[in-house]
């Protein structure tokens, strides 16, 4: 079969392969940027040491420059190893991307499960009709990238560049990319030790082994603010650097929470379970750096205004790295693509496994629970149902601790008067709890992130994440949602979504920024008084390519 029939066939072999999996069928249920995933390179497990496959984050935003046409900028961050701007040589990383026009509002009117899973359908359909273009990045002992555009419009072809610096790749059809592969500061910045108190992560906190699967999320409610007798992990101020770089073993006994109510002090305020302070600063990352022409990627520059873009780190077989992670994946959607994949190109990832994929923050660390076999990148419609399930899950913590606060909440909890610990196998009776948290929009703080004053729809919790992509709107100035800024707080605008976007507070709607709003907290009975996150990078963020600041 020659690949022009096997681009003609993609929606019937798509529908075939998911009809097998039971991926998408109405009546079942299907199985169920990230620092620290997936769990097989974990090093937050007491048995596993960090790894170059372990991604952190994916951004994306169009670039200021607009020399000679529109360009987006990609940044693909991942661990520093074996050290800042040395590289592992059996690694080997992917930006892909494809470009697609803007669509108006995917969901019908009313919120139903037939609707969100339709709407999977028709993502799935629609990554198979489109091929993506991928920069790929292996590099040498010498010190040396070995850079490869396949797939683009213009062709595919290869180049050999000098790491830790700034350089120039020319296409053969006259553009011109910027590109940078080294070492950088962590743009992340993020109170990671307050994330994972939030849903009673014991790793962060205890010396928990890979192997231990049962010690991870403890069946604790998620929760906002402390709760009353959970002594595993409210912060005790004689052991203030517990979970924050100081680890103890894991106790004895039950590994749970009777209580019934949020902890006060002795005035009537809440324990945040956040701090507000940076546990990234200081720290490095490697990254590869690209800005693009948007006519480069698209022959339809005028009409293709989203950039769909995720990365994916591959290690090789041979390396024996990543040992619990199979050298194949099951995704049906992956071995299709891998059919119509450039031959030449192709042939080199025999060599390779796939480890670790990045498209949107938070989609692994709170939504995908770092599995392993959750890693599918764009391809992750699979999941669907799953989504649905772990936000319900998620919403039984945050929901009723958010409505302790003052502020309105988007899931329905029943009127729960302290965060509940619930589960679900099937996402029919969880639906009807996350139906508005999936349906809402999400506001933004201001027009600022207009750039061009077009009608653009606002983005929705489902869209954001399936499929997990970093969908960059280029008729913005690309904010998260409408893509990733270095400067996006994006671990606070994650909690946003369990606000109600429909309320409002002192004269305003609820909005992605609210959380990150000092003047509310200082109105509200808590300590610390202070936004969940850093609001800031811990060094400011260059004016020109590479944008990421340099490394410590």
């Amino acid at each position: 079969m020659t690949r022009r029939h096997l681009a003609a066939c993609r929606p019937l072999i798509l529908i075939c392969s998911l009809v097998m999996l039971g991926g998408l069928s109405p009546t079942g249920d299907s199985w169920a940027a990230d620092h620290n995933d997936p769990n097989a390179i974990n090093s937050i497990f007491a048995d596993i040491p960090p790894s170059a496959a372990d991604l952190y984050d994916m951004f994306g935003f169009p670039s200021a420059d607009k020399t000679g046409g529109e360009k987006v900028v990609l940044a693909l961050t991942f661990a520093s190893v074996p050290k800042t701007g040395v590289f592992d040589s059996d690694l080997l990383y992917k930006i892909r991307m494809y470009a697609t026009p803007r669509v108006d509002n995917p969901f019908a009117a009313e919120p139903s499960l037939g609707a969100l899973l339709e709407y999977a359908d028709e993502v799935a359909k629609k990554y198979l009709t489109l091929q993506s273009s991928e920069i790929r990045v292996r590099v040498g002992a010498d010190g040396r990238a070995k850079v490869s555009l396949i797939n683009f419009p213009g062709g595919s072809f290869t180049q050999v560049v000098d790491t830790n610096q700034v350089v120039t790749i020319d296409t053969p059809d006259g553009h011109k990319i910027k590109a940078y592969i080294g070492g950088r500061d962590d743009a992340f910045f993020n109170d990671l030790p307050g994330f994972f108190r939030s849903i009673n992560y014991a790793p962060q906190f205890y010396n928990v082994p890979l192997a231990m699967d049962g010690a991870r999320e403890l069946k604790i409610p998620k929760t906002l603010i402390e709760l009353e007798g959970n002594t595993l992990f409210n912060f005790d101020p004689s052991r203030p650097k517990h979970g924050q770089g100081v680890k103890l073993d894991l106790p004895k006994g039950p590994l749970s929470w009777t209580g019934n109510a949020y902890k006060k002090d002795d005035k009537g305020n809440f324990r945040f379970v956040y701090s507000g302070v940076d546990a990234q600063a200081g720290r490095n990352i490697n990254a590869v750096v690209v800005e693009l022409p948007l006519a480069y990627i698209t022959r339809s520059p005028e009409t293709d205004r989203i950039v769909n873009a995720w990365g994916e780190s591959w290690v090789k077989k041979a390396s024996h790295k990543a040992p619990t992670i199979p050298d194949r994946r099951a995704n049906p959607l992956d071995r299709v693509e891998k059919l119509l994949a450039a031959p030449e190109f192709e042939e080199e990832m025999s060599a390779y496994k796939l480890v670790d994929t990045d498209g949107q923050p938070f989609a692994d660390a709170a939504l995908n629970e770092r599995e392993d076999d959750r890693q599918l990148g764009a391809n992750n419609v699979l999941l669907a149902r799953h989504f649905v399930t772990r936000l319900a899950h998620l919403g039984w913590g945050f929901g009723p601790s958010i409505r302790a606060l003052g502020l309105r909440s988007a899931f329905e909890d029943d009127g729960a008067p302290v965060s509940v610990h619930r589960t679900y196998v099937f996402a029919t009776p969880a639906f009807p709890h996350v139906a508005k948290l999936i349906w809402q929009e999400l506001n933004m703080p201001d027009d600022s992130w207009n750039t061009s004053g077009k009608k653009i729809p606002l983005r929705r919790p489902f869209e954001i994440f399936v499929p997990n992509v970093n969908a960059i709107d280029m008729d913005t100035n690309g904010s998260w949602p409408f893509g990733r800024r270095l400067e996006d707080q994006v671990a606070t605008r994650f909690l946003s979504l369990f606000l109600d976007h429909t309320a409002s507070v002192n004269g305003k709607k609820y909005h992605i920024e609210l959380l990150g709003d000092q003047s509310l907290w200082d109105g509200v009975k808590i300590e610390p008084k202070t936004p969940p996150n850093p609001l800031k990078n811990d060094k400011e963020f260059l004016k020109d390519f590479p944008y990421l600041a340099e490394p410590w």
